[in-house]
């Protein structure tokens, strides 16, 4: 080692021993609890046992430098400790962090709980008392995908807008601040991030009147430090940016009324050589937007991933993945940075394997697009013009212009969501979480504002699952799911793990050749990096959605993850989802090691549900016009067709549905509103009400005729 190498590396050992001491408390020399700041999180990698940010590092690679546990020895995991989520039978989409020990971990409802990271054993927990109603709100579920650490603080948003930031050591609130507007319908879903003292958060709601927007408030006191606005507001008023001046010529008509849509609600991602902040940016609302759109309407900065200076927030470059929009296809799931050999020269990049279907390759100082291509089945377009950065769109994929019927490919649950992906820099691939799910997308004839439903201009009601037997075992035949490896420099797929369902886990990669992944069957599963072989798996009594995470403690390495199902495609999807998981979903966090020896309880018994609707009695004219309520209201939560996907009730089995008087105290009086069925009085009538009820009980009539036809099993 020359002088100079030498010189540098006692350089980088003071400087590391000076943070840790800046860590420790003065009188005992003990370090702090999530003692985060910005020089630790660039030197991860030095202390590879923790898990310091949403994805490990500020490139959220979500790779693991640990390799205790490897391709040979990972038949010996086992499970080292659980720990039982005092929280709704929910999704649960948190990646825990894990510093120093402890494990900081959030719930549904947004709750939050500290772990003994060795034991499972419960530090202290804080529920920040979302209300019920706040649930009418969340297009996707009462989900919680994290905590933010910074300085002794984590920093928690809440399902009704707040962000809280709490004592790491003793779980109380250090501060609140409430993110939205008033008025505001939009939720916290995503988990924060903190770059330079910075907390940042989003939101989400761009079906429910929203205008987006990325807020940037002070880590010590909660003061706002500055805001982007996603979407331009009213031309006939001052716009906060330049950036924004410019969007407004992007679209057209009144889009300021309903907000424009445009929610940052998952994910942020931070580049401190070049001291960039980058998010990616949802869709806009409605969807379909009828036939006089016109053609330069690509409605910006909606469907877009957009870099802005991190100390002002103020605009850089923005690569729009999906101009004008009617698909869902928004742009929020997870950003990765790496850096790759491209052509024969290293480029610094940004990479997203957003809803639409293709996988981007960006240079993140510039935006230039640098590669687009399919990384699953699509047919909304044929390709991205490498030259304009576009789409080039299929004609008949203009279902709002074209008035017909547009079976897309992916639907709007995305080819890929927010589950989080991973990146080796080992085997140079990334490994996406793919779902295989079609949709049809049929304009509404007369689209109607909704205050307490989805405004999304698509007609759900006829594209709900037809009943026809047939029908639907072709539609199920066609819904998948898959773990791609994908190499985004030769840009194609070199493995694919088949799940056989949708709506499974994010991922791990690790040191060891491994990735690691949870699906919708309840297993946590291994497979060699290299090759995608299937090495372990392990039950987990609950379908999975979130990522794995893996740390280390007293020289064990342990792979963690929490468990539990629903979600959009969870809620929404009825008997498509109800038949694509596991039955049963008990909310845990697990964690394993070698030679574990802990085991989950045996599962409860469960008492089979037998329908007996009332008489289904009411007229054909009755039945279709509370379908249509049923599909404008009720579905995005209670599931397609009136089918149950076992998060919340299937309104089939409902005891209200023996009497008008139960069900009109539910729908319209609110009576279960600390649940989050709120009253939907304003929207309903007690007519429609009763419309609805005599739907579902010809929906829950006609599955009881079909289980009686049905061959008996023996």
């Amino acid at each position: 080692m020359s002088h100079r190498s030498r010189a540098c590396t006692a350089l980088l050992a003071a400087a590391l021993t000076l943070a840790a001491c800046g860590n420790k408390s003065a009188t005992t020399g003990v370090l702090k609890a999530a003692a985060v700041d910005g020089a630790r999180i660039e030197a991860a990698d030095r202390e590879p046992g923790n898990w310091l940010s949403y994805g490990r590092t500020y490139d959220e690679q979500r790779f693991s430098p640990l390799k205790v546990v490897d391709a040979d020895n990972v038949k010996d995991l086992g499970l080292a400790w659980s720990y039982d989520l005092p929280t709704a039978h929910r999704g649960q989409e948190s990646t825990p962090l894990v510093i120093d020990g402890v494990m900081y971990v959030t719930g549904a409802w947004s709750k939050l709980f500290a772990l003994d990271a060795k034991t499972g054993a419960l530090k202290w927990q804080l529920d920040p008392k979302v209300p019920g109603r706040a649930a009418v709100n969340a297009c996707c579920d009462v989900v919680n995908r994290g905590v933010a650490a910074w300085q002794g603080k984590l920093y928690l948003g809440t399902l009704d807008g707040r962000l809280i930031a709490v004592d790491a050591d003793s779980g109380k609130p250090a501060w609140e601040v409430n993110t939205l507007q008033p008025g505001s319908r939009a939720t916290i879903t995503g988990a924060p991030r903190v770059v330079k003292g910075h907390v940042l958060i989003g939101n989400a709601g761009a079906e429910l009147g929203i205008r987006g927007y990325l807020s940037a408030y002070d880590a010590d006191t909660g003061k706002l430090n500055w805001r982007f606005y996603t979407v331009p507001g009213d031309p006939s008023k001052p716009f906060e940016t330049p950036a924004l001046e410019k969007a407004a010529k992007s679209w057209s008509g009144e889009w300021w009324q309903p907000g424009g849509g445009g929610p940052v609600w998952d994910s942020i991602i931070y580049d401190s050589k070049l001291d960039l902040v980058y998010f990616g940016v949802g869709n806009s609302t409605p969807w379909a937007r009828g036939k006089d759109q016109p053609a330069n309407s690509d409605q910006l900065f909606t469907s877009s991933i957009i870099a802005v200076k991190a100390d002002t927030g103020e605009y850089v470059w923005h690569y729009q993945t999906t101009p004008r929009d009617q698909w869902d296809y928004d742009a929020d799931s997870p950003l990765m940075l790496a850096d790759l050999n491209i052509d024969g020269a290293m480029r610094a990049v940004i990479m997203q394997a957003p809803k639409n279907g293709f996988f981007y390759v960006l240079d993140r100082a510039t935006g230039e697009l640098l590669s687009a291509d399919p990384y699953t089945a699509t047919n909304w377009a044929k390709s991205v013009d490498m030259k304009t950065g576009r789409p080039v769109i299929e004609p008949a994929a203009n279902y709002s212009a074209n008035g017909g019927v547009f079976m897309a490919m992916p639907g709007p649950g995305g080819g890929h969501s927010w589950q989080p992906m991973a990146f080796s820099p080992v085997t140079k691939l990334v490994y996406v979480p793919v779902m295989e799910a079609a949709f049809p997308f049929i304009a509404e004839a007369a689209p109607k504002h909704r205050e307490l439903g989805w405004n999304t201009g698509v007609d759900f009601n006829a594209g709900s699952l037809p009943q026809d037997p047939k029908v639907k075992a072709a539609i199920k035949a066609g819904l998948k799911g898959h773990l791609a490896a994908w190499d985004p420099v030769a840009r194609k797929e070199v493995w694919r793990a088949e799940l056989g369902r949708p709506w499974n886990g994010g991922v791990v990669a690790t040191a060891g050749n491994l990735v690691f992944q949870g699906n919708s069957n309840g297993e946590l599963v291994a497979y060699r990096a290299d090759t995608g072989e299937r090495l372990w798996s392990s039950p987990t009594q609950a379908a999975v959605l979130a990522a794995p995470i893996s740390y280390q403690v007293d020289g064990e390495q342990y792979v963690a993850i929490e468990v539990g199902w629903g979600g959009a495609f969870g809620l929404a999807a009825g008997e498509l989802a109800r038949d694509t998981h596991i039955a049963s979903n008990l909310p845990r966090v697990l964690a394993f090691k070698l030679k574990g020896t802990a085991s989950l309880p045996p599962l409860p018994a469960v008492e089979p549900m037998v329908l007996n609707p009332p008489p289904d009695e009411a007229t054909v004219v009755v039945v279709t016009h509370g379908k249509w309520l049923y599909h404008s209201y009720c579905s995005t939560c209670h599931g397609d067709s009136a089918t149950g996907t076992g998060v919340l009730p299937d309104l089939r089995y409902s005891a209200a549905l023996g009497g008008a008087g139960l069900w009109s105290q539910t729908v319209i009086e609110g009576l279960r509103e600390m649940n989050g069925m709120v009253s939907f009085k304003l929207e309903l009538s007690p007519a429609d009400s009763d419309q609805i009820r005599a739907y579902v009980i010809h929906r829950a009539s006609e599955d009881k005729k079909a289980e009686a036809a049905a061959p008996k099993s023996h």
